[in-house]
């Protein structure tokens, strides 16, 4: 039985609670595959669209009216694996049930602990909250102490760190789950950032990527495979020219020779791709994946996307 990280993209979720309840039955019937065939999942996600949302919605409130409390945005990732959680696992239970498989499954609100003295927290680069005019970034950054930029011409939003992460804080939780054969939904979102605080641990606001956090995962957990869910079938070289290529296999000299020549976008591939080297790197037994949603069972019998290589 191998043990698998998937790691879902959250814009395969939907982008509100209508369109994410018919979404989550495509990612349910893929994971139940995968089940059906004997293999221990760990089910990981994104959460990008849901945590805007969230944050948007606390902070237009408070800017309406101010008696309405703000929500600091540790508090939003919480909340946006609360909600993603409860669809994911509600779909997951049904689609067990239609194919009379006897298996639980359950969301762990996960802390993923990074480190206070990584090089991020000093360059701040992940947008996130409102689109606001110049006036209010600068009132912004004097009463809350943001940090605004501006954002693609539409107006200036906060930027907040993206670190690495470093544990994770219910890691001995996962693991019962999962010797108890249950699926396990958890680092949602790259988890919620946490550092440590005397005996416990303090959230901040900052954004993990949630590639990084599922490599993390998968490492932490001893995995056999960590496969990453995106919207093509597999990774891309010349992408979107004449000369595009798609990639079955890469090893860790490829991937760092491809890096060197920008193949792979900043905003998309290129967490995926680095993601993957570091759960494979130096574990020859290991392979990492990334494959559409659609094809995920496939992939893992290397009929579709792309494999990398460990060693």
């Amino acid at each position: 039985m191998r043990k698998i990280v998937i790691a879902l993209g959250g814009n395969a979720l939907g982008h509100d609670p209508t369109e994410q309840r018919q979404q989550v039955k495509h990612a349910a019937k893929a994971i139940v595959d995968m089940v059906k065939a004997g293999d221990q999942l760990i089910i990981a996600h994104g959460n990008g669209p849901q945590v805007g949302m969230i944050n948007k919605a606390f902070e237009e409130s408070h800017l309406i009216e101010r008696s309405n409390p703000e929500m600091p945005f540790p508090e939003c990732g919480a909340m946006s694996q609360g909600y993603i959680g409860y669809h994911l696992q509600n779909a997951i239970r049904r689609e067990l049930n239609n194919q009379h498989i006897d298996k639980q499954v359950a969301t762990v609100i996960t802390q993923v602990v990074v480190d206070k003295n990584d090089p991020a927290f000093q360059h701040p680069t992940k947008p996130i909250g409102n689109f606001v005019d110049l006036e209010t970034a600068k009132i912004f950054e004097k009463e809350k102490g943001y940090q605004m930029i501006e954002d693609a011409n539409r107006g200036y939003r906060r930027v907040v760190p993206s670190p690495k992460p470093v544990d994770i804080v219910e890691l001995n939780v996962i693991k019962t789950l999962i010797e108890n054969n249950h699926l396990v939904i958890t680092v949602g979102g790259g988890g919620i950032p946490v550092i440590q605080d005397g005996q416990g641990f303090s959230g901040i606001p900052a954004v993990i990527d949630k590639d990084f956090a599922s490599a993390r995962l998968a490492d932490l957990l001893d995995c056999d495979v960590l496969m990453i869910l995106t919207a093509v079938d597999h990774v891309k070289i010349h992408f979107g020219t004449p000369n595009e290529k798609d990639l079955k296999q890469l090893t860790l000299d490829e991937i760092d020779q491809y890096i060197l020549e920008n193949q792979f976008s900043k905003g998309s591939m290129l967490p995926k791709v680095e993601a993957c080297k570091s759960f494979v790197k130096g574990h020859a037994q290991r392979k990492a994946i990334i494959a559409s949603l659609e094809k995920a069972k496939d992939a893992l019998e290397e009929r579709s996307g792309t494999v990398i290589i460990g060693g």
